[in-house]
């Protein structure tokens, strides 16, 4: 073992003075033993400024590994609030909720993949030496209302499917080598924080039940299935204690998760928890507070409140050593506290820069034309023929836009709705675009066919936690409206010419009750990618068969809704409790194939506890096309002693099936998947009685089921 300071900490400024090898510098010790070492070394000044986002040591040559922003790719650029050093262009996906539309676990373990190695690039390249290899995602927080405000970050109102494709995305950031991860995910935000206004004082109540069932189920999937060891807290009050000081960190997480890693806060939670929530008079106590917890890591100017907790015996050095050993774990992970040249990562940084590679522009065009869900396709509207259409007018105020969102990255290139049309159609079509309702709609009276690209704003122009319409929202503002402004226009353009498509780009769902009884075709995709136009493109023209499904309930009406702050599921929400008719149901899209189920067989019933069922369906494509179908499992309970819901997705799976061919699809379930929280006996029980299984394209329409049996478990 050399005691030469690498290069790279040399042009971070990391000296190591005394030029002596440390215990916890060899690789060969177990890991508790290097960090033993490296906690007896440091002075207390500097355990209190590792508790920071950057914990460096420069006197030990240790670099932090800091975060970095990346729910749908590394940000490293673009307008949310991180300044690096150099501003870096990277591979930018659909926003969070459009990947959630793909309901496909392999593009999500390639997405990390993607955003893991740009992140050891930026880390490890000499020309850059900046970025972090903590990455703050998946968001495993469930979009149990369309109005949050931060519907974008999330995946969906589905436990399932948050909680698969939570798991497909760590697994792809952190990698399978044996020793070391590519990058650390650092899952958000621990616990139900969906809602945005007064997130910092609100209490997100409901019971123990649901904590276990469907609040904490991304997060605990995250942990023991992902193997992610980090995850930051929320800024809300769980059941009246804030979440940033929540028994559950301890008791649940970390002894029965076995989440062994770091834990940071919010931005701004230390001060919150004593200006917004009251819960401490002062900000030392605060600290303390949050430190005890089990919190190791501050998004705060947490300092001098630390120090002072420290100076009035609030807080021990010991108790910095309990979250610092949490947070050196995952260092170690990364290889943060190895010698230089050990990490086979580093070997990235000497490619070429990996945004700019074919193979990171192919995945960003596959994961956008997954995401795009058909809504709906009268007469056969699309695709569209470019044979037969000689003008075509392309308005809407999102016709000519690519949007970032607030955590989003800045892309090497994108490409808008417009430009990826005007490609795929070259100079064969005349292609007329206007801005504002008349001209919009006099482009469309003398067009062959009308595409109207509307949808929200995710960041907007009026600063934070502001927006110019009812119906959007972003961070620290929930929606007052799920009516969509733009439907005016739609209608007007409608009057002018009946071959018209609606594209909705959006954060979120939307009332589109007019829309979809008048307008024959709507599509629907989220913002931010790269190859948002080109995506659109091949779908709208048939080159590429849509399947995206959609992963939250679309309803008529804000009236539909229960109070925004009541978290009981129970009392309407999601697909599992509400009764209504909604206007798009969970899990619906369209294609522009069809498909046939036939012969659901189940092996492993009468299911017996700690076992599986297995679930197989024939899909046949009858259509004409190739085509994907996302296939659906869902399990009701009709001998059940207890509340369960309605209908509940238990497992899923995205597959391609060429015309005329068809597939075998195979689902399987747990005994445990079929099980509830039992409170008065603290674990999951298994009832006996029947359970009905239903497969399908969607929640709301089931091709095969059947009715299998579950023993009981005492």
């Amino acid at each position: 073992m050399s005691g030469r300071t690498s290069d790279a900490a040399q042009a971070s400024g990391l000296i190591v003075t005394d030029g002596i090898d440390y215990p916890f510098r060899d690789p060969s010790l177990p890991g508790e033993v290097r960090i033993d070492n490296l906690l007896s070394l440091m002075t207390l000044k500097e355990k209190v400024g590792c508790l920071s986002t950057d914990p460096e040591i420069p006197r030990l040559g240790v670099r932090g590994c800091r975060h970095v922003e990346g729910l749908h790719g590394l940000a490293q650029d673009g307008v949310s609030n991180w300044t690096p050093p150099r501003r870096v262009t990277t591979t930018i996906f659909p926003q969070s909720y459009g990947l959630g539309e793909t309901w496909d676990t392999e593009v999500l373990h390639s997405l990390g993949v993607v955003e893991s190695t740009e992140c050891r690039y930026l880390w490890h390249h000499a020309d850059y030496l900046q970025g972090g290899l903590i990455v703050l995602t998946p968001n495993a927080d469930l979009g149990r209302d369309p109005r949050w405000g931060r519907t974008e970050e999330c995946f969906g109102e589905d436990p399932c499917v948050v909680g698969n494709l939570s798991v497909a995305l760590v697994r792809g950031l952190q990698g399978d080598h044996p020793v070391y991860w590519r990058t650390a995910s650092l899952m958000k935000h621990f616990l139900a924080n969906s809602n945005e206004n007064g997130r910092e004082r609100t209490s997100s109540d409901f019971d123990e039940r649901l904590w276990r069932e469907y609040y904490s189920v991304g997060f605990r999937k995250g942990i023991t299935e992902g193997g992610s060891r980090a995850y930051m807290a929320a800024y809300n009050a769980h059941n009246g204690i804030p979440c940033h000081v929540h028994p559950m960190h301890k008791e649940i997480a970390e002894n029965e998760w076995g989440q062994d890693g770091m834990i940071c806060t919010d931005g701004g939670g230390y001060r919150l928890l004593v200006e917004a929530h009251k819960f401490v008079k002062t900000k030392s106590a605060s600290a303390a507070a949050i430190i005890k917890t089990g919190i190791g890591r501050f998004l705060d100017r947490y300092r001098r409140g630390t120090f002072v907790a420290l100076r009035n015996g609030l807080l021990s050095e010991e108790d910095l050593d309990h979250v610092l050993r949490k947070t050196f774990r995952v260092v170690l992970k990364v290889g943060g506290l190895d010698p230089e040249g050990l990490n086979p990562y580093e070997a990235i940084a000497k490619g070429p820069a990996p945004w700019l590679t074919e193979e990171h522009k192919k995945l960003a065009l596959e994961a956008t034309r997954k995401s795009v869900v058909l809504l709906k396709n009268e007469g056969d509207i699309l695709p569209l023929n470019r044979t037969k259409i000689n003008r075509l007018a392309v308005v809407g105020e999102r016709a000519d836009d690519v949007l970032l969102d607030w955590y989003s990255g800045r892309p090497h290139y994108s490409i808008t709705p417009l430009q990826g049309i005007r490609t795929k159609l070259g100079e064969a079509v005349e292609i007329v675009t206007a801005t504002g309702e008349a001209g919009a709609v006099a482009a469309a009276r003398n067009a062959d066919v009308a595409i109207v690209i509307v949808g929200n704003e995710p960041v907007g122009e009026l600063g934070w936690g502001k927006v110019p319409k009812a119906s959007y929202g972003k961070e620290e503002v929930d929606r007052e409206s799920l009516e969509l402004e733009e439907e005016e226009l739609i209608r007007q353009v409608y009057a002018a010419n009946k071959n018209t498509v609606v594209v909705l780009v959006s954060s979120f769902p939307y009332a589109i009750n007019w829309t979809q009884e008048h307008v024959p075709g709507i599509l629907h995709m989220a913002h931010g990618s790269q190859e948002h136009g080109a995506a659109l493109a091949d779908v709208l023209f048939g080159d590429y068969n849509p399947a995206g499904r959609l992963s939250q309930t679309w309803v008529r009406s804000i009236d539909d809704l229960p109070p925004m702050l009541d978290y009981d599921l129970a009392k309407g929400r999601t697909y599992m409790y509400f009764e209504g008719k909604p206007l798009y149901p969970f899990g619906f899209g369209l294609s522009y194939t069809q498909f046939a189920y036939r012969s659901l067989q189940i092996e492993g019933a009468p299911l017996a506890p700690h076992h599986h069922l297995k679930a197989t369906v024939e899909v046949e494509n009858v259509g004409r096309r190739d085509g994907e179908e996302v296939v659906q499992l869902y399990v009701s309970y009709p001998d059940s002693e207890v509340v369960r819901p309605r209908k509940q997705l238990r497992a899923f799976r995205r597959v391609a099936v060429k015309a005329g061919e068809t597939v075998s699809v195979e689902l399987s379930v747990s005994a445990e998947d079929l099980s509830y929280w039992d409170v008065a006996a603290h674990r999951w029980r298994l009832e006996p009685g029947r359970v009905e299984l239903h497969v399908g394209p969607s929640s709301d329409s089931f091709a095969l089921s059947q009715t299998i049996t579950t023993l009981t478990d005492e």
